[in-house]
């Protein structure tokens, strides 16, 4: 009984779901497709990997559209290519959105200015320069991210979004320089 926890405590365990490793994700893709008689040429599968970074739900997108672009077996780089509009445009207008729309104008602006910043981590002190602050000041915003779970601290004065492709996605629905001023 002592090594059962409680609901409570299960609430604030946040195990990491990070990249799989490259042959885990060579096989949730392939291993599917090979189930219904489909093969995926080396290199679309190569392209996949890159595409979502490994991320596991990723994948699934990724798989689901390249399936339903494929005109027959062998699924091809081309398929991939095509496939990967659908899938940016569907984690766009689900899994990115909600999790933008919960943010409020200041951290989307913080987020918006990490994204200048690339993929990440980065220093706290660099996001506060791209955003023409204090990087004291921003300690309350960027504590909230974290409490939401959209950004994380992989070491003392760096941040880094938790999942791939939302710096991407940040340029994206916040285009141009506009969110400077918000």
């Amino acid at each position: 009984m002592g090594q059962v926890k409680s609901y409570a405590e299960r609430l604030f365990d946040f195990p990491e779901i990070g990249q799989l490793p490259a042959p885990a994700a060579r096989i949730a893709i392939a291993k599917p497709a090979a189930a219904h008689a489909v093969m995926v040429n080396d290199d679309a599968l190569e392209q996949i990997l890159v595409e979502t970074h490994r991320y596991p739900y990723f994948l699934q997108e990724w798989g689901k559209h390249t399936w339903d672009t494929a005109a027959a077996s062998p699924i091809t780089f081309q398929d991939v290519s095509q496939a990967s509009r659908a899938a940016i445009a569907a984690l766009d207008a689900s899994f990115f959105r909600v999790r933008f729309d919960r943010l409020t104008p200041v951290e989307k602006r913080y987020m918006r200015a990490m994204s200048e910043l690339g993929p990440g981590p980065h220093r706290s002190g660099d996001i506060a320069e791209k955003m023409g602050r204090e990087v004291t000041s921003l300690g309350p915003t960027r504590s909230q991210l974290i409490t939401k779970g959209m950004v994380w601290s992989p070491s003392h004065g760096d941040t880094a979004f938790t999942v791939p492709l939302f710096d991407e996605f940040m340029r994206r629905i916040m285009p141009g320089d506009d969110w400077k001023t918000i």
